[in-house]
């Protein structure tokens, strides 16, 4: 089971599952910069940059994660992790 959390909160993580954990809230908030002006920046919208922070987008693309990456001056492993519960 692979489950998407945000800024490392668990919500039914249980024995065996593997997350990919959002920590983009954390890095824009270090950054003090808003959604609004991140999405305006990378060129997508609020709603969908959104979803990404709160964990409830499906996928991201490679452009979007560069993109994202550029602007808040860090690497992908800043923003989302892989975390599996052994």
């Amino acid at each position: 089971m692979l489950l998407v959390l945000v800024d490392g909160e668990p919500s039914g993580f249980s024995e065996g599952c593997a997350m990919i954990v959002s920590k983009l809230s954390v890095v824009m908030a270090d950054r003090k910069i808003s959604v609004n002006e991140l999405a305006e920046r990378i060129g997508i919208a609020p709603a969908n940059l959104t979803r990404m922070r709160t964990g409830k987008s499906v996928g991201i693309r490679y452009s979007t994660l560069d993109a994202i990456c550029k602007e808040l001056q860090c690497q992908p492993g800043d923003i989302i992790r892989y975390v599996v519960d052994e």
